[in-house]
């Protein structure tokens, strides 16, 4: 019979749920939330604001019987989720609904259903006596390019915490993931000159030579799924370049000023990106200089939108040790998505992906988890805060 998690996680997740902290929003009502958890049982905690105010970090340090707060280990989640918008969904997506042995709600796999734990387990964090520290690192704007991680990384680094590992619970199915592709958006502005259709001669067409730059994308992209480089660990075993939107003109008789074009990366761990965007940004010139040619005022712009870097972490690594007697599944699976674990990793912190759920639900309408994934990922966190702990309550 499958296991069942506990009332006080489901009530958790639950609120955490009915928070919407869809990216384009605030979650600071959320932040505010775990705040109070925390300071319930006693933990400080710092809100890391990002620079307009609508939107925080929150970090945590659960320090160690002995009172030092370096070491230990980092548990991360991202608050923010993905819009519900022109879903149709069964129930609210803002409040959780338990049924047919799952839990539905936008985040209920991606990725509340870990951050319910954790907060849950406060107050078994806080009455432990811990031998190792536990940093709990949320984080805001993961789903719109892993923003706000990069903040978080940086102050654990400021902190001198030198965590030996860091657990991010994005959906896994409680797996212990060490290795995903790193992700970078890009986005090309394309700027012609406006005309009536009629006369066609006199203006530039945006999105005639935004297609030329899309053919050279795709050519880069066809160019590393024939020929490499390749890595069988991932279900797709090279790296990926995709346009995946394009905007451009104002009206079906006017030759178009302008056009944006925004593609991406998704590439292996041993990726040269700059390689790669460097022969977008010859395209780039290349169609610039030709749009010159017709009239002094064209130009093409290439921008960075967002990116998170890949991460691989060794077999050997402590984490991954300390996560298999923790109740992870050890896998040599490697994903496709991103996540913030690259982050971790690049500030020195050996880091695996490990949560409830499947990647599959995520995003999704109706999006779930099932309700044995929660009760596994309580027995992940449970053996966790006994696996640091001196066995030993606090008086």
């Amino acid at each position: 019979m499958p296991a069942e998690p506990s009332a006080s996680a489901l009530a958790e997740i639950s609120a955490l749920i009915a928070h919407d902290t869809t990216s384009r929003g605030s979650n600071l009502a959320l932040v505010e939330h775990v705040e109070q958890r925390l300071a319930a049982v006693g933990i400080a905690s710092s809100r890391l604001p990002d620079p307009s105010g609508e939107k925080a970090n929150l970090l945590a340090t659960i320090p160690a019987a002995d009172g030092r707060v370096t070491g230990g280990i980092v548990l991360s989640a991202h608050t923010d989720v993905v819009p519900v918008d022109g879903q149709a969904w069964a129930s609210e997506p803002f409040s959780a609904d338990v049924r047919d042995g799952r839990l539905y709600g936008r985040g209920a796999a991606d990725m509340k259903a870990f951050l319910g734990v954790v907060v849950d387990r406060l107050p078994a964090m806080a009455g432990a006596r811990l031998a190792e520290p536990i940093h709990v690192a949320l984080s805001y704007d993961e789903e719109v390019g892993c923003i706000g991680a990069v903040d978080l990384a940086a102050e654990i680094v400021r902190r001198g915490l030198a965590p030996v590992g860091c657990v991010v619970g994005e959906p896994t199915g409680m797996r212990a993931i060490r290795a995903h592709k790193s992700m970078n958006v890009h986005r090309i502005d394309v700027r012609g000159v406006a005309a009536h259709s009629s006369l066609t001669p006199e203006g530039v067409n945006a999105v005639r030579y935004a297609a030329r730059l899309v053919d050279a994308i795709e050519a880069i992209a066809d160019e590393q799924r024939e020929q490499g480089p390749f890595d069988d660990g991932y279900v797709v075993p090279y790296t990926t370049v995709s346009t995946n939107r394009i905007d451009g003109g104002i009206a079906i008789n006017t030759v178009p000023a302008d056009c944006t074009i925004t593609f991406e990366f998704r590439g292996l761990p041993a990726l040269d990106h700059g390689a790669l965007l460097g022969r977008v940004r010859e395209a780039c010139a290349a169609v610039e200089r030709e749009m010159r040619a017709r009239h002094d005022d064209a130009r093409v712009t290439l921008s960075h939108v967002a990116s998170a870097p890949g991460v691989d972490t060794p077999a050997d690594a402590a984490v991954v040790g300390l996560a298999a007697a923790w109740g992870a599944i050890p896998s040599d699976d490697k994903v496709t998505y991103g996540t913030e674990a690259g982050l971790f990793a690049g500030a020195g912190i050996p880091t695996i992906v490990c949560g409830p759920g499947d990647i599959a639900q995520a995003h999704a309408p109706d999006e779930f988890i099932e309700l044995d994934q929660i009760a596994a990922c309580e027995a992940f966190v449970d053996r966790l805060i006994d696996g640091l702990s001196t066995g030993q309550e606090t008086p």
